[in-house]
């Protein structure tokens, strides 16, 4: 093809038919399209400015077009972008090194997702439990009601949430679910499985729920967690998909609990919006062996620069500390609005910047009717379920961005209730 018809095939302008003509309808896509980002704001195709709330559902952990970021995928997709895991390449050891340095982690598989992060955690949990505890039937898998771990077939089954199930069975065995921050359900759960062929072999758990409704774990709960794992062998697995990288103000979410899971998971912030997932074990259950589990572009050298510049600016910035001043700040904003109107909003709740704020059930408004309103405001925000608006901003969000945000969404709320 020569430069002029490639030119002509690219530059036919973009309409939303087209792209409904020709991409699967397996999103509710909101009526605006995105064209640029800087910071925290973006930019559509009409000129029109938002104050982004949403960062890529927690993703954008730097904003956009962050200048580290920038210059790392800039200069390695000009040196060597993908080689396959058949080799060494420096990348992947660095931010290895990186995570387990700042975690409590020994060994780090990479992926591309949170969905393949948190499949590789159950490939490991099974094959633990059959070769080290010696479960030689059906190891099984506790998980929190209201969870939520992913699309794929294993992590769908895994998420305590019917409405992803629905219509995909038969779902995958080997998964019970109870209630979140419930230790008697968990205690009787596991008295109940551990007969005949069935045992626990392992409970996975988020430290703060988001799909689930932005629901923090309480400490109490998680403590006794760890103790029950300690006596029986049960491995603890934290997805940290959405609370990991500097999400809640830590590191990792599982520092606000001060309670170390076997393994772990990340994804979404950890290239700040580059596509990567990663497990993280410690040496106690590191049991794979080459052949037991593979990702053909998991962790390859572009998205591993990308990982170590956004892991490296959140340290030299000390980016954490704007997280949990910003968070505080926002949470402030938010209790305010919940005491002006107390009969539409009855709690707000998160750490560093996750939060939420939740409607009162009875009342006739829902948090996407709250999204869309603000969205025609200049503010993108994400629900998180029917009931529960989330705040998720990229990491350097500023104060002024935050007062800002606050505002709109005030008037916005006002709007809506007159």
């Amino acid at each position: 093809m020569n430069t002029a018809i490639l030119e002509s095939t690219i530059n036919t302008g973009f309409d939303r038919d087209t792209f409904n003509t020709y991409v699967m309808n397996t999103y509710g896509r909101f009526p605006i399209t995105i064209e640029k980002g800087k910071g925290c704001k973006l930019w559509d195709t009409e000129g029109k400015e938002y104050l982004d709330f949403v960062a890529g559902i927690a993703t954008c952990t730097l904003g956009h077009a962050h200048p580290a970021l920038v210059e790392a995928v800039t200069k390695q997709i000009q040196q060597l972008h993908h080689i396959s895991n058949f080799y060494y390449t420096e990348q992947q050891g660095q931010l290895a090194k990186w995570i387990v340095e700042h975690s409590c982690a020994d060994k780090v598989f990479f992926c591309n997702s949170g969905a393949e992060a948190n499949e590789a955690a159950i490939k490991l949990v099974r094959k633990y439990a059959h070769t080290v505890l010696e479960f030689l039937e059906q190891p099984v898998i506790l998980t929190a009601k209201s969870s939520f771990h992913g699309r794929t077939l294993a992590t769908v089954t895994a998420t305590g949430q019917p409405k992803y199930q629905k219509h995909f069975e038969p779902l995958v065995p080997g998964f019970e679910y109870v209630p979140y921050n419930d230790i008697i359900a968990i205690e009787e759960a596991i008295t109940n499985i551990d007969e005949g062929d069935r045992r626990v072999a392992a409970i996975m758990i988020e430290p703060l729920q988001g799909e689930g409704g932005v629901i923090p774990g309480d400490l109490d709960y998680f403590l006794r967690l760890r103790k029950i794992c300690d006596d029986t062998g049960i491995l603890l697995v934290f997805d940290e998909v959405q609370t990991g990288v500097g999400r809640t103000g830590k590191m990792w979410g599982h520092e606000n609990l001060g309670v170390e899971p076997d393994i772990f998971t990340s994804a979404k912030g950890l290239a700040g919006g580059i596509p990567i997932g990663a497990m993280m074990c410690k040496a106690s259950c590191d049991v794979f062996e080459p052949g037991n589990h593979a990702s053909t572009f998991g962790g390859n050298p572009f998205v591993c620069a990308a990982g170590l510049a956004v892991l490296q600016t959140l340290e030299k910035d000390n980016i954490l500390q704007n997280v949990q001043a910003r968070g505080e700040q926002l949470r402030t904003k938010l209790r305010s609005i919940v005491s002006k109107y107390p009969k539409i909003f009855s709690e707000v709740r998160g750490w560093g910047l996750i939060d939420g704020i939740e409607i009162e059930r009875d009342f006739d408004l829902t948090s996407v009717d709250i999204v869309k309103k603000a969205m025609e405001n200049g503010l993108l925000l994400a629900p998180a379920g029917p009931k529960v608006l989330r705040f998720v901003p990229p990491l350097i969000v500023s104060a002024e961005e935050i007062d800002r945000a606050s505002e709109i969404l005030e008037s916005t709320i006002a709007s809506l209730v007159i």
